[in-house]
């Protein structure tokens, strides 16, 4: 009887093999297939010369020693966790306050579904049009300059996208924008998930709002904070369409020989549109494989340890 039971079991578990094939195939196909491609052109020479293709010869580690002997590498991924680090740092702070607001119910919001809409709307629309909007509102004959002569607090129009800094912030303000919403929704979840007796005792022992979200809310509610700050990183080392579509992909302003805003994306595109340096871009692709990995190894690590 046993027996009859484990086999029809068995017969009952390939289906849920079959049902698994097409993600699998899928992911074969656009996954793992142009993840070795990209391996493999990472060691060969492989560019077009004007109208005659050159290679692919192989070149070992040729071009990983090329990559790192251009120090550009080093300043486009300093410029790229800058601007993530401004973005993201205002996006964790707004969004733990708001969770705590909105999944608190001693406060009793009104229209809170309406809020959380508008909040989440930002993350519906495509970044292309938000930087289109920000490099329209930003201009030197845009309304914020507009806005900022009239009240006298300037003399003249302001350059946002000519200096360092003001182009940096308005990169980050655009990713905090677009996906503060986002955060918001995945901690107020994880809010609304702790166990209310907690917060009850805590109230009975005269615990202040402060010391119930330090002591109780944040602790427990690490683990959804780590798969934020890992995804988030993994986004931020992509980063491509604001900074592109803002600086019309050249990466400006540009700083003695520096190019402030241009990301390791945006020269991974660079090395594909425009140069057709099929072996760099493979190589530098690998390249930031391997740094999100270890990144996102570090990050994991640090904030799992137990204290």
């Amino acid at each position: 009887m046993d027996k009859k039971k484990k086999n029809k079991v068995v017969s009952y578990n390939k289906w849920g093999y079959v049902f698994l094939l097409p993600f699998i195939i899928v992911y074969l196909v656009f996954q793992m297939i142009p993840l070795f491609s990209t391996i493999i052109y990472s060691f060969f020479e492989y560019y077009d010369d004007g109208l005659d293709m050159v290679g692919p010869t192989f070149k070992g580690l040729g071009n990983y020693i090329k990559l790192f002997a251009n120090g550009d590498l080093f300043i486009y991924a300093g410029n790229t966790l800058i601007m993530w680090i401004l973005g993201f740092i205002p996006q964790i702070i707004v969004s733990l306050l708001l969770a705590a607001w909105f999944s608190n119910p001693r406060m009793r919001l009104k229209c809170a579904g309406f809020f959380k809409t508008v909040i989440y709307l930002p993350n519906l629309i495509m970044a292309s049009a938000f930087a289109m909007l920000f490099f329209t509102l930003f201009s030197k004959g845009g309304p914020v300059n507009s806005i900022l002569l009239d009240l006298g607090w300037i003399d003249e129009a302001y350059a946002f996208l000519d200096h360092e800094w003001s182009a940096r912030g308005l990169v980050a303000f655009m990713n905090f924008l677009m996906w503060f919403g986002n955060t918001t929704i995945l901690l107020m979840a994880g809010m609304m998930g702790i166990d209310t007796a907690l917060f009850e005792a805590a109230e009975v022992d005269g615990a202040t709002s402060t010391q119930v979200f330090f002591r109780i809310s944040l602790p427990l509610l690490r683990p959804i904070l780590v798969y934020v700050l890992i995804t988030s990183l993994i986004g931020g080392l992509q980063m491509f369409d604001v900074p592109q579509i803002l600086t019309k992909g050249t990466g400006n302003p540009l700083m003695g020989s520096r190019l402030t805003t241009m990301t390791l994306i945006m020269n991974l595109n660079r090395h594909l549109s425009v140069s057709k340096n099929y072996g760099m871009a493979g190589t530098l692709s690998v390249l930031l494989f391997i740094i999100t990995a270890i990144l996102s190894f570090l990050v994991f690590k640090i904030s799992t340890r137990k204290d």
